[in-house]
């Protein structure tokens, strides 16, 4: 394999079992098939829950793979604050809030293509976001993000009643 990842054409992911993206930027895995059977297309593991410095990277790194992005669906209870767009090399990103608390970031490319990201919490453990990761990006992966999370212990730890508080979040980690 390559020390340098080559480039892919626009829109399809990567081939090699291991690519990744130049080092200090996103902390992200994509999936290995242009076929996309799993549930998710790919991990991300932000360093923290600030998105105005996380997203930066990560769609810096989208691009480099899948070509513009235009929109990203993130879960508003795992950011400090959402703002409604950001400009990223020169292009807005439009950034939808939902409360689902599902663990994903939904990617739109263009008008219709979308793809799905475990988002690994901050917090996690190396070990333990490592093999979320691997299993989110499994070609064949028939879990859903939160179950992703549960079965690695990331020390995932969403509230399960209404009303019910994170203590990482509380205390801004």
């Amino acid at each position: 394999m390559p020390d340098s990842p080559t480039p892919h054409p626009e829109g399809l992911l990567a081939d090699g079992v291991h690519e990744s993206v130049r080092p200090g930027t996103a902390l992200l895995r994509l999936t290995t098939t242009h076929e996309r059977q799993g549930i998710l297309d790919g991990a991300w593991w932000p360093r923290s829950r600030h998105l105005a410095t996380e997203l930066p990277g990560l769609i810096g790194a989208l691009t480099e793979r899948l070509g513009p992005v235009t929109r990203i669906g993130l879960d508003s209870g795992a950011w400090d604050e959402m703002p409604t767009r950001m400009t990223v090399d020169d292009r807005v990103v439009h950034i939808d809030a939902f409360s689902l608390g599902d663990d994903t970031a939904l990617v739109t490319r263009g008008d219709q293509d979308y793809f799905s990201l475990l988002v690994v919490p901050p917090d996690t453990p190396p070990e333990a976001a490592r093999a979320a990761m691997a299993e989110a990006v499994r070609a064949d992966n028939p879990k859903q993000a939160v179950q992703i999370l549960i079965d690695t212990s990331t020390g995932q730890a969403r509230p399960t009643q209404p009303g019910a508080v994170d203590d990482h979040r509380r205390e801004g980690r």
